[in-house]
């Protein structure tokens, strides 16, 4: 049996390195996106990159809205309140920054200080010790940061693809759910997660593709 004291030295060393706690607290994410997330959920005090899907970031942000956390979207003049109340975002708890300028990392970290869930899309590459800064803060605040793009030491990256729509009939009929593949990265599993889901489903909110159903490997013979 492993030393106690060896095993908490490690778990400590791999805290430093990685920035963060490995028990720290989770907010909740769907169902389909939780059991491809580390941890089952958005890690408090972590940074995760996303693609530009919006759709993608409403389905992030609609449970822990619903569950009374305060999120905010910064530098998306361009965000729908309509198209993200109907994927499930609680608007009575969602605030927009659309034009921070340039001091949109000092506006997004200035947010994090009083709210638990910011979403940003980068107007340009942040310098390095600029996002170690950020980084910084939202450990402290215990902050989860969604950022529309490319950024470094991310807890994981998200994105989705192969789009395929249903409710179209010969030339008639209405597009209903849409199909996707969520493609989850990070540094916790050795190889990407991937699921499939509906984005929007009937709902017009995220669930798993009842179609789906796992693929399990044969067992391999020992010879």
């Amino acid at each position: 049996m492993a030393d106690v004291g060896a095993v908490q030295a490690l778990r400590a060393q791999m805290e430093r390195m990685q920035g963060r706690r490995l028990d720290a607290p989770v907010l909740p994410a769907p169902p389909a996106l939780a059991a491809l997330l580390p941890g089952g959920g958005l890690r408090a005090g972590a940074s995760y990159a996303l693609g530009r899907s919006t759709s993608l970031l409403f389905a992030l942000l609609a449970r822990p809205s619903q569950d009374g956390s305060w999120c905010a979207a910064v530098g998306m003049p361009n965000l729908g309140a309509e198209a993200a109340r109907a994927a499930g975002v609680d608007l009575s708890r969602l605030v927009l920054v659309p034009e921070p300028g340039d001091r949109w990392l000092a506006v997004t970290a200035a947010v994090a200080d009083v709210l638990p869930v910011v979403a940003v899309r980068p107007p340009a590459r942040a310098k390095d010790a600029d996002v170690a800064r950020l980084a910084a803060r939202m450990r402290e605040r215990e902050a989860v940061l969604l950022v529309q793009g490319p950024w470094p030491q991310a807890e994981a990256m998200i994105d989705i693809g192969d789009p395929s729509w249903s409710g179209l009939g010969d030339g008639h009929g209405l597009l209903e759910e849409r199909e996707l593949t969520v493609t989850v990265t990070s540094r916790r599993f050795p190889m990407p997660r991937t699921g499939r889901v509906l984005l929007p489903d009937e709902r017009g909110e995220i669930s798993v593709d009842p179609l789906t159903r796992p693929v399990r490997m044969p067992l391999q013979a020992v010879g």
